[in-house]
């Protein structure tokens, strides 16, 4: 694309949405880090580490010229990181410990513009009604929490376990709307261009 004005290093089709709704145009493609802990690691710090590694992954290994996009999201109960489920019953023991309990999602946005990296995070509580074994299950089956960060997705079924959110609804979806505008308007990336109303 001729017209890009940045790479999104990212799969997501949500954030590719989220991106698209700026006015924006852009690549796209995905990117694959570690995402494993480091030891001692502070919790809150991981997404904003994770971002900005894959923003360097992808300027290492396509040497690409046009300002690079990343993010990273991490749900956070108590003091336990819940990622992305690895199997049903993974799935089902993070519903089950969101459950009638509040929670934070962590987003963390990286822009890396020629050798410099611009980053922001949000952070955001949202708090889940009493989920039943049973809803649960049927949530497992209908392929939603595949993939998703606390084996969830606010902007689709996961929506009805949502009893409040405090903060970023964007940032809960993948990527913080406010957040990213702001960094790309501060790198010099014009946004609003692309609009049709």
């Amino acid at each position: 694309m001729d017209s890009a004005q940045l790479h999104l290093a990212s799969s997501s089709p949500r954030r590719r949405s989220i991106l698209r709704s700026l006015g924006i145009e852009f690549t796209q493609a995905g990117v694959c880090v570690d995402e494993s802990c480091q030891r001692d690691e502070i919790i809150t710090d991981i997404p904003m580490r994770l971002a900005i590694k894959k923003v360097r992954a992808v300027k290492r290994k396509d040497s690409c010229q046009l300002p690079i996009l990343a993010a990273d999201t991490l749900v956070i109960i108590g003091d336990q990181v819940c990622g992305k489920p690895k199997s049903k019953d993974d799935a089902l023991s993070m519903l089950s410990k969101l459950s009638g309990r509040s929670h934070i999602v962590i987003t963390a946005v990286a822009l890396q513009v020629g050798e410099q990296i611009f980053s922001s995070k949000s952070s955001t509580e949202v708090r889940f009604r009493h989920i039943s074994e049973d809803e649960a299950a049927a949530y497992w089956l209908s392929g939603e929490p595949i993939g998703k960060a606390g084996a969830y997705a606010i902007q689709g079924l996961g929506g009805v376990f949502v009893e409040s959110i405090r903060g970023s609804y964007s940032g809960v979806v993948g990527l913080p709307v406010f957040e990213t505008a702001k960094l790309l308007i501060n790198a010099g990336i014009r946004i609003l261009q692309q609009q049709k109303l």
